[in-house]
């Protein structure tokens, strides 16, 4: 799809997962590395974004699985001149994931008291998935399939995309400005934006999360979920470290 055609093309709606069947998925995992996107050429940019806010745990890369790599790397590649690709997060260690969840649970409780515990638990899994280092069943950011990008201009600046990062709001979701015709300048900036980020991950093979315009899978659950994939190819990973590798020799 070209880029004039990408900004035409709205964002598809598509319902919230039922993470139940998403974790029924079956995973056939294989053995395919964690990658450095700091080894990635121009015009990838990488921001691991909670390192910068001092999340604990966070570390200051971020690493996804080789074929993600590659595929964020065609991403790139097909994007207009003067635009790049600005990778936020990739895999995520389970403590970070737990430190999101229980962090955004307490403030909706703080904000909403009214709330019973299975509307805080929906609300907060809109945005942040339950931490899970199950095999059968791991957090999709576990897996070193999902990844969270942004777009930037030449200068490296990130362009408006209608809500923050991690923005745990309505304007979040990826369709939200698709739903009005009444938008300013700005919004539509944003909207062809997300268009075109969507597009072109879409191109490569990825799925969107539908409430996180900045999140994407490839082999994870959600993935196969969205996708329409029979089964998973990445379970939940870990970084190689030292350690691991003297255990293997």
């Amino acid at each position: 799809m070209k880029t004039s055609e990408t900004a035409k093309t709205p964002i598809p709606h598509l319902a919230e997962p039922c993470w139940d069947d998403v974790s029924r998925l079956p995973i056939e995992p294989g053995d395919e590395p964690l990658v450095p996107m700091s080894l990635a050429p121009e015009p990838v940019k990488v921001f691991p974004a909670y390192a910068r806010l001092g999340i604990p745990g966070a570390v200051p890369e971020c690493y996804v699985r080789e074929s993600v790599y590659r595929r964020l790397l065609l991403v790139a590649r097909a994007l207009p001149p003067g635009t790049g690709l600005v990778v936020l997060d990739g895999w995520r260690p389970w403590r970070v994931q737990q430190y999101l969840f229980d962090t955004l649970y307490e403030t909706i409780r703080t904000h909403h008291p009214e709330f019973d515990e299975e509307t805080l638990l929906e609300r907060t899994r809109e945005f942040i998935s339950v931490p899970s280092r199950d095999p059968s069943a791991p957090s999709p950011h576990l897996t070193g399939g999902a990844v969270d990008v942004t777009l930037c201009d030449a200068d490296g600046l990130m362009l408006e995309m209608g809500s923050l990062f991690d923005e745990a709001s309505p304007a979040s979701h990826s369709d939200f400005l698709e739903r009005s015709d009444d938008l300013d300048e700005r919004q539509r900036r944003a909207r062809d934006h997300r268009r075109l980020l969507y597009h072109a991950m879409h191109a490569q093979g990825f799925t969107n999360l539908p409430s996180e315009w900045w999140h994407y899978d490839y082999g994870d659950q959600l993935w196969a979920h969205y996708g329409g994939h029979v089964q998973a190819i990445y379970g939940p990973t870990e970084l190689d470290t030292i350690e691991n590798r003297w255990r293997r020799q």
